[in-house]
């Protein structure tokens, strides 16, 4: 029994610690909603795509072809 008491102290402390760091990790909380007139900036990751579709895709073929010769231009270089 005593055994079983000393694991449920122990669980305990462990969990109270893990909780402790991870609360430590979380960013502070930030008010949700923004003043009225605030204008916020766009913070989103991902650009809104602009063109039509067909422009869309000639400029994927030409930032991947870009790369492309880049990491060859690179490859060159480290074998000099």
């Amino acid at each position: 029994m005593f055994s079983l008491a000393g694991l449920l102290v122990v669980l305990a402390i462990i969990g109270f610690t893990v909780k402790k760091q991870l609360n430590s990790l979380a960013p502070p909380a930030q008010e949700a909603t923004a003043p009225a007139g605030t204008n916020l900036p766009d913070t989103s990751p991902i650009p809104t795509p602009t063109g039509t579709p067909q422009q869309q895709v000639q400029q994927v073929q030409s930032d991947v072809q870009r790369a492309l010769e880049q990491g060859a231009a690179r490859a060159s270089e480290a074998d000099h």
